[in-house]
């Protein structure tokens, strides 16, 4: 029996109807992403639930674990149940969740709160990336995935801009911005469920290289399981490459604002106003770069060079924040050189490990996504678990240059990932399944 509001699709949508789908996949990642924000708070939560630094390092942390756990298992179920049947009721849900954060009054309400978000965003969000795989092309997919990537970094410049306006209207309450949150997403997810589909089983399976051109079907011999994506090589060096390069971009996302403040003695509003400057040049990398890589067809390279970009603006940073002096303008633009450094390498990789999964077995693809998941819950659990001790022990710079060092790792992983480094002399094939497990 279907469900009312899945609309399975059994003809690949083509032009501005394929555009309207994988729009209402980005405004899903947008307002999940969005839900989950709380950077732009927690100086004031921390004075306002009288917790330390450490302590909300612990609570958000044991939050994370239950939201990484169930970024892995919604990453499997969108691949047996379909994208759409969980997303719909679980995002609603996610919305109803923000009011609830408004009754929080002590660490451990906020431990319950966050867990149950966590939960349900982390399991809703899964499908989101497969979503996107699934309405694009590989002609197109890394500009699609940058547009996907406007989910977490767009999120990350709403709540920051939003906190930075709004915070001084309601005498700096932390409870506004999720009444804000809450009234939002509500509001996006009826937008979306009118306008969200599906495709059939029977389409997800196939890999396409245009619109019009299909590749094999999945070799049906055999069902699909985890241990045939990760006997290979490749997808590992993806796993271990991102979940070092996210490093640095866990610690701006989950402690961007509070490190300002602290390193540069600044109110929470003005540190959230930096930082959604720091996002701009991001999400305008995204779209510029995520173009530049569809049409030459390369992946890896513009990675590796967007990651060499970041780690020399990483550097830089580290030196400011040790000194502890530096005006607004001269944080906004280091800020915004190295958002900008970061989404040059991030679409590209997106596409790149979609890619590389998809190969192994397009059935796969919400598997694949769910272990990316589970991974950057992960990083974030092991940040917010050691940040807070390292900055007690050594400051600021000290854990920046941790996360430096981290994101030079990437390339050696880079190394490992299949793909070209020079742009193809002819347009390329699509390989058959057979070919690519070979």
């Amino acid at each position: 029996m279907r469900l009312s509001y899945v609309r399975e699709l059994d003809e690949y949508p083509t032009g501005l109807r394929r555009m309207r789908i994988l729009t209402m996949a980005v405004l899903a990642i947008l307002i999940g992403s969005y839900e989950a924000q709380i950077a732009p708070v927690v100086p004031l939560l921390l004075k306002d639930l009288h917790m330390s630094l450490a302590t909300y390092g612990t609570v958000s942390a044991v939050a994370t674990i239950a939201g990484a756990l169930a970024s892995a298992a919604g990453g499997r179920l969108t691949d047996h149940y379909g994208r759409v049947r969980l997303l719909v009721p679980l995002m609603l849900l996610t919305g109803v969740l923000c009011f609830i954060m408004t009754l929080v009054h002590s660490p451990g309400q906020l431990l319950l709160a966050r867990i149950a978000l966590s939960i349900v965003d982390g399991m809703a969000m899964a499908g989101t990336a497969p979503l996107v795989r699934d309405f694009s092309p590989r002609m197109g997919r890394a500009q699609s995935f940058g547009f996907w990537t406007w989910g977490p970094v767009g999120a990350n410049f709403l709540a920051a801009a939003v906190a930075g306006l709004t915070l001084p209207l309601f005498d700096d309450s932390w409870r506004s911005q999720f009444v804000i949150m809450g009234v939002f997403s509500l509001v996006i997810s009826v937008v979306i469920i009118f306008n969200i589909a599906d495709l059939s089983p029977e389409l997800r399976d196939r890999i396409r290289q245009t619109e019009h051109h299909e590749g094999v079907e999945a070799a049906m011999a055999r069902p699909p399981r985890l241990r045939n994506l990760l006997a290979h090589r490749h997808i590992w060096a993806h796993v271990v490459g991102i979940s070092l390069w996210l490093v640095l971009y866990m610690t701006l996302t989950l402690y961007g604002q509070t490190m300002i403040s602290q390193a540069f003695h600044l109110s929470a509003s003005k540190a959230s106003t930096i930082m959604s400057v720091f996002w701009v040049l991001n999400l305008v990398t995204l779209i510029v770069i995520g173009r530049v890589s569809d049409r030459l067809q390369l992946r890896k390279p513009i990675s590796v060079a967007g990651t060499i970009a970041a780690l020399i603006i990483a550097g830089y940073l580290v030196t400011l924040v040790s000194r502890g002096t530096a005006g607004t303008v001269h944080l906004m633009i280091t800020g915004a050189l190295l958002g900008g450094a970061l989404g040059v390498a991030y679409g590209p990789w997106m596409a790149n490990y979609s890619e590389d999964a998809e190969d192994v077995d397009p059935r796969l693809q919400g598997t694949a996504w769910g272990i990316y998941g589970f991974l950057a819950k992960a990083v974030a659990v092991v940040a917010l678990f050691v940040i807070p001790r390292v900055v007690e022990a050594g400051g600021w710079g000290t854990w920046l240059m941790v996360a430096t060092v981290c994101l030079a790792l990437f390339i050696p992983a880079a190394l490992m990932f299949h793909g070209r480094w020079r742009r193809p002399a002819v347009k390329p094939s699509v390989p058959s399944t057979a070919a690519a497990r070979t």
